[in-house]
């Protein structure tokens, strides 16, 4: 899919979303198209990575992930490998690893989710705070470690971006 049928596509459920939660349907689009490579990774309709913290209720799915971590001792049921990397003085771990992320029906059914996942967790409270604000949602997010790449403020800048320049007039 590229990046403009993605757009095309999933425009319609991000502003059914956006009305129904004020969250920002250009954020939405900019952080779906991300979290699922723009829909390539969208297994199961899973357009943004949410974990499944129990993966025994049917609504889950094992995954390969890469998660980036500041300790080299952290449990996933199944890990592939890590790598230790330096940022400044301190050491970081690359792990590459299956993990249980949720799965849905449809992707109304995962952006409905999405929604709902950042509305009941409070380390996002001060993100919807800015909601209608696509680039100060998503720095907020990233803030509340929405992610664990380093980098998940800028990267998500730049999809913001993107998806404006990707809007129908």
């Amino acid at each position: 899919m590229t990046p403009q049928q993605f757009v095309n596509t999933y425009l319609p459920f991000a502003r059914l979303t956006e009305k129904k939660t004020g969250i920002s349907a250009i954020a939405i689009l900019a952080q779906a198209a991300l979290e699922s490579s723009w829909g390539e990774r969208a297994v199961g309709n899973a357009l943004f990575g949410i974990k499944d913290t129990d993966g025994i209720n049917g609504n889950e799915q094992l995954i390969v992930t890469t998660e980036i971590l500041s300790s080299p001792n952290v449990h996933f049921p199944r890990i592939i490998s890590i790598t230790p990397f330096k940022v400044g003085v301190k050491i970081m771990y690359k792990y590459k690893v299956e993990d249980w992320f949720r799965k849905y029906n449809s992707p109304e059914d995962s952006l409905t989710d999405h929604a709902k996942f950042l509305q009941e967790n409070p380390r996002y409270a001060k993100a919807l705070t800015v909601k209608h604000d696509p680039y100060k949602f998503v720095n907020e997010l990233a803030i509340a470690k929405y992610a664990t790449a380093l980098n998940y403020a800028e990267v998500m800048k730049d999809m913001v971006y993107s998806i404006i320049k990707r809007m129908p007039n």
